[in-house]
């Protein structure tokens, strides 16, 4: 009895901290985003690994994932709890697995920063594409960290949430206040280098810009919603528009806000906006979803020129797994009801760019918002605006919507362009270059939002480089800590 109340013991000092650090990164996210509780979770979990051998490291790792990404991923919950719970435990296994290559004792820094900067890379990439909701770089997007987006994208802001959090916790060690001051300075210094980093260049152009909203319930799917329903509040929004005396250039409707069967051609819907874009004399997009078989469908945004032609169209490379498609639908059958997802949507494959007689745009739909590689698609095509129709009505609370705003403001650093996005129950959004959100509509309200944007042709280095940088300089920080600390083991068994 006394051995077993020793092993609890010693699991609880495991696995209490260790949750706390995860329910402080979790709480640094949005809607809540008290970003500097990010550097605390981190330094909370770096603190607990030290000395830990590798299973208990293992479950230390797996306790801190589990309180970032229970409540970071809550939202998931509403549509299957089980598929929800199971989705969490697996995204906390990227934490347990980099909790595991961090070294016990010594060159914990660069082994902590490495190992979980590479573990967010896999999760953000794999698998089924990847899953960046959850992030610890979405909840840096109101702090002061957000200017080195445009260095090296969310991987380098990761980085630096798990950089400063061991800084912190070094700063408990009265034997390494050097490194801690190393580490503190260092995440400070790349922070101020963003600021006076290349920000895609100078104006060269502006655009006035309506984002239409038709409004409606949120928390509902789609189809509880009668399709006819959500066109006619889109109709009904922008009518507004035609009774403006100076109409905008771009006019916005949000993501699948138009459904139709086989072929958009020769439908009311196709008519309204088509005689929308000629009475304006405007560009105007719209996210219609075309059902094209009996199991499949497209999910596209079509442009409609000023003279009420069809100029061109953009269809969604990156499709939400399990919400647009089921991968290995058979496999997955025997296991959970996929009833809610009939058809599955056929990915595009292109850049994101569409050139239009309001500007040269890049497009990114909904999820494809959160992944800095279509942004980063888009704008090394040409693309002088990001726009981002999106649709995510099927959520009742606002988590959802507020960690899109986080990534409409990283997408807008990232690639140094202004970001407009329509959302047909909100939000709809208006993001400067700098990252700064000039206007946002509220939930569930019929809007329409109008605003001046800016055109920019200019690069950042992160839409010069991309990733690589900072993959590279995690994966050698990891690589050169384990190397010396094995060194260092091998060294203390001579001695010993």
């Amino acid at each position: 009895m006394a051995a077993w109340a020793t092993v609890a013991s010693r699991l609880g000092r495991v696995l209490a901290p260790s949750l706390l650090g995860g329910l402080l990164l979790a709480f640094s996210l949005p809607p809540w985003g008290w970003w500097p509780l990010a550097f605390v979770g981190a330094a909370v979990v770096y603190w607990r690994l030290a000395g830990l051998p590798w299973r208990l490291r293992l479950l230390c790792g797996w306790a801190a994932g589990l309180g970032c990404f229970v409540p970071g991923l809550w939202w998931a919950a509403a549509f299957n709890w089980y598929g929800a719970a199971v989705l969490m435990a697996v995204e906390a296994l990227f934490m347990a697995i980099a909790a595991v290559a961090v070294a016990p004792t010594r060159w914990r820094v660069p082994t902590f920063v490495g190992a979980f900067t590479l573990a967010e890379a896999a999760r953000i990439s794999w698998p089924f594409g990847g899953l960046p909701l959850g992030g610890l770089f979405l909840g840096q997007a109101t702090g002061p960290l957000l200017g080195s987006a445009r260095l090296g994208g969310p991987l380098l802001l990761t980085a630096l949430v798990w950089l400063g959090g061991a800084g912190l916790g070094e700063l408990w060690n009265a034997t390494s206040r050097a490194v801690a001051l190393v580490a503190l300075l260092l995440v400070a210094a790349i922070g101020v280098g963003g600021l006076f980093a290349p920000a895609g260049g100078r104006p060269v152009g502006r655009l006035t810009v309506a984002l239409v909203q038709g409004g409606g319930r949120r928390g509902v799917n789609q189809f509880e919603v009668a399709p006819e329903t959500v066109l006619a509040a889109q109709i009904a929004a922008s009518q507004r528009l035609l009774a403006a005396a100076d109409p905008p250039s771009l006019v916005v409707w949000p993501e699948d806000v138009v459904r139709v069967g086989p072929s958009l051609a020769h439908t009311a819907a196709a008519a309204f906006l088509a005689s929308l874009a000629r009475r304006l004399g405007s560009t105007v997009l719209a996210g219609v979803t075309e059902t094209v078989s009996a199991t499949a469908f497209r999910n596209e945004v079509v442009a409609w020129g000023p003279s009420g032609g069809i100029i061109g169209h953009y269809e969604k490379v990156h499709r939400v797994p399990f919400g647009e498609y089921v991968p290995d639908r058979a496999f997955f059958s025997h296991f959970a009801n996929l009833s809610a997802v009939p058809l599955d949507a056929i990915p595009g494959h292109g850049t994101g760019e569409l050139t239009t007689p309001a500007g040269r745009l890049g497009l990114m739909i909904s999820f494809e918002v959160f992944f800095a590689t279509r942004g980063r698609s888009a704008t090394r095509a040409g693309a002088e605006l990001l726009v981002v129709p999106t649709n995510t009505s099927s959520y009742a609370t606002s988590q959802v919507p507020s960690l899109e705003i986080a990534a409409d403001r990283l997408q807008a650093v990232e690639e140094g362009r202004d970001l407009v996005q329509a959302a047909p129950t909100g939000y709809s959004t208006v993001v400067g270059a700098d990252g700064a959100l000039r206007a946002r509509t509220a939930l569930g309200r019929r809007q329409v939002l109008e605003a001046t944007v800016r055109l920019r042709n200019g690069h950042t280095i992160y839409e010069e480089l991309g990733d690589a940088p900072v993959l590279m300089l995690a994966a050698a920080c990891l690589g050169t800590g384990l190397l010396l600390a094995a060194f260092d083991g091998r060294a203390s068994r001579r001695h010993s």
